[in-house]
């Protein structure tokens, strides 16, 4: 009765709520100039939203852009995220949005991400903050990527691994190599060793932070996003804990990691210092494994690609004495994979899509962005543009073989937010690769891919048939 009783008072505000949404849109765009580009604004409320987030092959487009590229171009408009957005697949429109940061456009990544990320998040900030955090972050990777002390211990954990493995005939690759990217992390940045129990701790957080980083901004109890926003409060508190022992320990034994460096350079606070920490830790331990995986993927169903890589990795091994090693100069020769790498980039896209809006109306050649308006540049779009690529969808390393190749992929992003750990992953990754194609052979099982959801993973784990490389099936 009580309920009954409400309904003339509140079924109108509904109506009229459900209205509103359906009309201020178009609303938006009824004024503006006939050349914004084209496109749909989808349903009330959600937009395009879950169209556009709708699961598909991470090596593909999928059937949204796909769509919608195909009736109104390159770039379109549409409505996503809860604001009126453009889309855009055009490369040349990609760059101009990531080189014009702070000027014309500027990072706007939606509201629930916030609960997730912290405030100081280097994904989140502008402006002087973010070029203060990420100064911060660059100087310590440019330093440590090509020390000895930082190659022996990606050497060291790469091997570690493979001894793991060596009476395995099955595993599942992507889980495994997760905790390969962040023991190496931990280790580098808060000198904690995998066996240690926070390590253990440290790692369940990150797994239970990453289901929710993706997952719909529902805040309920027991929801995977509220999960998330509860680990990353344990682990902003786990990192506190460690900065204030390591205060005490700094001035008479300094470990040499990144916490060292962030706090002698005492211009942060605990909140920034923190937030850093867990910036490269999420990049280091989520894209990193994700590229070697996508990378393994490829290699599994391009044996060419796979012998010229060995190749190259068993003429460097030849170059060494017994036990020695790799170093820096290895690292330069490992060309072939390099180009591997790059291509599982572009393949793969291990980022989708950013977060940009406008900051002011924007014109650029045929096209007008309104003041406001949400930008999305999907580097998908341009990864598979045949215009740019031969064979698009063919994974093809000794395309980058042409130097032009680099110019038209952008997979670190671009501008002041080119990643800042992007040279530090290569190196990982490269270490590890020269390790893995000496010791082992690998099948797929099963049907197995790449999916976007928009973050990458592998529905069965990627699952792994291996045998030692000396044997081959027959």
């Amino acid at each position: 009765m009580v309920v009954l009783g409400f309904l003339p008072i509140v079924l109108p505000l509904i109506l009229l709520g459900i209205s509103l949404a359906f009309v201020l849109p178009r609303f938006l765009t009824r004024n503006k100039p006939a050349n914004v580009p084209n496109g749909t604004m989808g349903w009330p409320l959600c937009g395009e939203t879950l169209a556009f987030l709708k699961p598909h092959r991470s090596n593909s487009m999928g059937t949204f852009l796909q769509e919608r590229c195909s009736r109104y171009g390159k770039v379109f408009k549409s409505h996503l995220f809860g604001s009126p957005a453009i889309v855009s697949c055009d490369h040349e429109f990609n760059l101009f949005i990531l080189q014009n940061e702070e000027k014309l456009f500027q990072a706007s990544y939606p509201t629930a991400m916030h609960g997730i990320l912290g405030n100081f998040s280097l994904l989140l900030v502008s402006g002087d903050l973010h070029k203060k955090l990420r100064s911060i972050a660059v100087s310590f990777i440019a330093v440590s990527k090509s020390t000895p002390s930082f190659l022996h211990c990606v050497e060291k954990f790469a091997i570690s691994m493979m001894e793991s493995w060596k009476e395995c005939k099955e595993i599942a690759f992507h889980k495994e190599v997760r905790k390969f990217t962040l023991n190496l992390m931990v280790k580098t940045l808060l000198s904690i060793e995998p066996e240690e129990p926070v390590a253990s701790k440290i790692l369940k957080d990150f797994r239970t932070y990453m289901k929710g980083f993706v997952s719909l901004p529902l805040d309920f109890p027991g929801s995977p996003y509220t999960k998330a926003v509860k680990a990353r409060a344990r682990l902003s508190s786990t990192v506190r804990e460690i900065i204030k022992e390591r205060e005490k320990e700094i001035s008479v034994a300094p470990k040499g990691d990144f916490l060292d460096v962030i706090l002698s350079k005492q211009r942060l606070s605990d909140e920034e210092t923190i937030s850093i920490v867990l910036d490269i830790l999420l990049g280091g331990y989520e894209t990193t494994s994700t590229l070697i995986s996508l990378i393994v993927y490829f290699l599994g169903h391009a044996p060419a690609a796979f012998e010229s890589v060995k190749k190259e990795h068993e003429a460097i091994r030849r170059s060494k004495e017994d036990g020695k090693p790799l170093d820096w100069e290895d690292y330069q020769k490992m060309e072939f994979t390099q180009n591997v790498m790059s291509e599982a980039l572009r393949c793969g896209n291990v980022v989708k899509f950013v977060h940009r809006k406008a900051l002011q109306d924007v014109k650029y050649k045929e096209y007008f962005i309104p003041s406001g308006w949400k930008v999305l540049p999907v580097f998908t779009g341009a990864h598979f543009d045949p215009s740019l690529h031969e064979n698009p969808f063919e994974f093809n390393p000794w395309r980058w073989t042409d130097k032009a190749t680099s110019k038209k992929v952008v997979p670190f992003g671009g501008g002041p937010r080119l990643c800042p750990g992007a040279e530090l992953a290569k190196v990982e990754i490269a270490f590890f690769l020269h390790h893995l194609v000496l010791c082992y052979r690998w099948e797929i099982k099963a049907d197995e891919f790449p999916v976007a959801y928009p973050y990458v993973e592998f529905r069965e784990g990627l699952l792994l048939e291996i045998e030692p490389a000396g044997r081959h099936k027959p």
